[in-house]
């Protein structure tokens, strides 16, 4: 009895450990550290406070508001770092960077500190919106690594979540700290840091091995998190026709939280399969087979042959000619940055950096991504110059968040189903999506009653899907040996286009309105402390310019598309699937053993 009950309970110690190191928890433990990636997409709810206690206007919001995208799109670093050291080195950098930025902010809207310099302001917002790429680059790059036949699935997921963020902790801040925006910049420094810190050892590179059912588990992945972002939709509409209490707020959390751990009830539901399959497998050998092949070992029928003798040990000048000779012929990286292997295979950084497809991608994204991300961080005073209420704009924000998570998640899965039935190309669905951005801005643009509900639907579904087209077309073209580098890469054309169009262009444009308001009213700028415009007329030429520049990006990526259309007709997955295969040939004999 006692035996049995030490035996059940060694049983368990073991599959528990095997869930904590397998595949599968690794990705529930990355789409938790995806949950505190995106929280720089909260901007548009706090800076209304960083402008009114500091005392800017809307050019150096916007300024504070580039550094935010700078830090958050300048991810080379973080690619760098994680070449040469463990993922969990990493995540405690970002950890550390995401705690030390957004904590000074804190302290400085509060007036804890003395009132920084605006310069001090935008190093504090970069530094810790910059952590949100060592997140990303620790355990984004890792689960595709890991999965890398489903990428497109898995950055959908992940990204998806990421998406999601932004709703998740505006919930979690309303039931904590209630109707506090500053409080909201507290919480954005230490949750993403504290989940980072929790799961730090839990993320690393694993063999890949493709199971059957690979697919079918992503599917009920991407169940749960639509049921989430579905729950999350109906609870901001809710918030916009009701007053909430703060116990209505704990219980929509509570809902969150429970739905959050469903993946992780998936994640052990497959490793138990694959528990039972390795049981299988063990108990299908049997032990008299071995005993035979033990006792009468196969002789072979050919005569013992001596070994030959050892060669000679070469000389010192000998060996010195021969590693001359292999440095001289093993090619320099700067002699093969214009010597390109064919697309899918392993690009070097410089060849894939250097190349014409990756120059498309960088014009296409300067306007598409940096024109996204500007109406975005713009959205908080687009909603007050039109007259919209704080609980209001909030729902703007969360309209955003959530329909980010069905863009990258659409990205993904639709993507993937297309190219792998039709041989759909992913660049041409990054060109449709543009087309679909241009819209969005016209509705910002040309405001009528609820159209800035439809642009914030609009905005947050082009705003995600290119983000996941982006990184999985950049994992097809050059392949997964330098990803975390060129991954980071990809997204460097978000920041420029970011300062181009927020700060020089929608920042001016919406001073120069704001001060032709006061003008008329006999004011000048030193006589408010906060220079705010109204009306409909303070974004509508900085949003025809926005949609202007993302309909440019979109004929520029159509080039990509008629360059590319060959290498998606063919068997993209076809190298992963050979390599994988015999792991999966061992799972598919251990099922049938087990039968």
């Amino acid at each position: 009895m006692g035996a049995a009950g030490t035996s059940s309970s060694g049983e368990v110690g073991r599959f528990a450990v095997q869930v904590i190191t397998g595949r599968w928890f690794s990705v529930y433990a990355s789409f938790l550290i995806m949950v505190g990636a995106g929280a720089t997409y909260l901007f548009g709810i706090y800076s209304k406070e960083i402008k009114s206690s500091m005392g800017y206007d809307q050019s150096t919001l916007n300024l504070i508001g580039f550094f935010k995208d700078l830090g958050a799109n300048v991810g080379v670093p973080a690619g760098l770092i994680a070449e040469v050291t463990p993922t969990w080195f990493v995540l405690l950098i970002g950890s550390a960077l995401n705690f030390s930025g957004f904590f000074m902010i804190w302290l400085a809207v509060t007036g804890k500190i003395a009132q920084p310099k605006v310069w001090q302001m935008c190093a504090y917002i970069c530094v810790g919106a910059n952590s949100q790429n060592f997140a990303n680059t620790g355990a984004l790059v890792t689960s595709v690594k890991n999965f890398p036949e489903s990428r497109g699935v898995m950055l959908g997921l992940l990204k998806g979540f990421v998406g999601l963020s932004g709703a998740i902790m505006t919930q979690i801040y309303l039931a904590v700290y209630g109707d506090d925006s500053k409080s909201l910049i507290l919480l954005i420094g230490w949750f993403p840091a504290a989940i980072s810190v929790v799961f730090v050892f839990t993320i690393r590179t694993m063999k890949v091995v493709r199971q059957p059912n690979e697919l079918r588990v992503f599917y009920h992945f991407l169940y749960v998190s639509i049921a989430l972002a579905l729950f999350l939709m109906v609870v901001t509409i809710l918030e916009k026709l009701y007053d909430f209490p703060r116990s209505a707020y704990a219980g929509s959390v509570t809902v969150v939280c429970a739905l959050l751990f469903v993946p992780l009830v998936i994640a052990i539901r497959e490793e138990f399969t694959l528990w039972n399959l390795q049981k299988q497998q063990e108990n299908s050998i049997s032990p008299t087979e071995i005993a035979i092949d033990k006792l009468h070992p196969v002789e072979s029928t050919k005569p013992a042959e001596l070994p030959p003798p050892p060669p000679p040990p070469p000389s010192s000048s000998s060996s010195s000619n021969q590693e001359d000779k292999s440095k001289s012929s093993s090619p320099s990286c700067f002699t093969t940055i214009f010597k390109k292997p064919p697309r899918g295979e392993d690009y070097t950084i410089l060849q894939a950096l250097l190349s014409i497809d990756m120059s498309i991608l960088f014009f296409a994204t300067l306007f598409g991504l940096g024109s996204a991300l500007t109406a975005i961080d713009n959205l908080g005073q687009i909603g007050e110059s039109l007259g919209y209420p704080t609980r209001t704009i909030s729902s703007f924000v969360s309209l955003v968040s959530i329909w980010n998570f069905f863009g990258r998640v659409f990205a993904g899965f639709v993507s993937e189903a297309l190219v792998a039935k039709w041989r759909f190309p992913r660049t041409l669905m990054l060109s449709l999506v543009l087309l679909l951005l241009c819209v969005g801005h016209l509705m910002i643009a040309f405001p009528i009653a609820g159209s800035v509900y439809v642009a914030s639907v609009i905005l947050g579904f082009a705003f995600g899907a290119q983000l996941t087209l982006l990184f999985t077309i950049i994992s097809e073209l050059f392949g997964l040996k330098y990803y975390s580098t060129l991954f980071n890469c990809g997204q460097l054309a978000s920041p420029l286009g970011t300062y181009v169009l927020n700060v020089k262009i929608t920042g001016m444009l919406y001073d120069n309105e704001a001060l032709k308001e006061l003008a008329k009213k006999g004011m000048t700028r030193s006589s408010v402390k906060e220079l705010t415009c109204l009306g409909v007329r303070c974004y509508r030429k900085s949003f025809l310019i926005l949609a202007a520049g993302t309909f440019l990006g979109a004929l520029v990526s159509m080039i990509l598309v008629m360059r590319t259309r060959q290498f998606y007709k063919g068997d993209i997955y076809k190298k992963f699937r050979d390599e994988a295969k015999p792991s999966e040939i061992d799972m598919v004999e251990a099922t049938a053993g087990g039968r």
